[in-house]
């Protein structure tokens, strides 16, 4: 059961480009652009329900994969995945832990990321897209899909987050 975190989240990291890959054309038209955000909502749920310095090791490791494979800077990714986790992890210390607010608190922190990185590329000159542009655009569609993903995959992620933190106190 222990390893098999890791794999989901590895399966995650993977998982989100081929997704982008085998649907292209309605990830980015030339009127929306939807980004897939399913590593970030297993790490947060991974520092909620599992374990939260497990969840922010996670963060820091895949932050830094992400940079190498998918950017041209590294550290953007390996800073605001790993703070993100650690505001949401924060947030539901003050929150009722249910599978509703965890969800919307989860939504917050795919929100926090994306801004992060719409302002480190803004900048560094990465990026001409003004924040109207960006809102309609990325953020709302970005945020719109993955909150469909959350709702799909919370109560299933939910149980297995469950017994992962079982299996770690045996």
């Amino acid at each position: 059961m222990k390893f098999f975190l890791p794999l989901i989240i590895s399966l995650c990291f993977i998982g989100e480009s081929i997704f982008v890959e085998l649907l292209p054309e309605a990830f980015s038209t030339n009127e929306k652009i939807i980004v897939p955000h399913f590593l970030i909502v297993v790490i947060i749920f991974a520092a909620i329900y599992g374990d939260r310095k497990q969840g922010l090791i996670y963060g820091l490791i895949f932050g830094l994969l992400f940079d190498i494979v998918y950017t041209e800077i590294i550290g953007i990714y390996l800073f605001i995945i790993p703070l993100v986790t650690y505001i949401a992890a924060w947030m539901m210390k003050l929150l009722q832990t249910n599978i509703l607010v965890v969800g919307i608190v989860t939504l917050i922190g795919i929100a926090l990321l994306e801004l992060g990185v719409y302002e480190m590329n803004f900048l560094i000159g990465l990026t001409r897209m003004d924040f109207t542009s960006y809102l309609q655009v990325r953020l709302l569609p970005t945020l719109l899909f993955n909150g469909i993903f959350i709702a799909i995959v919370a109560f299933p992620l939910k149980k297995f987050m469950d017994s992962y933190r079982r299996s770690l106190n045996e």
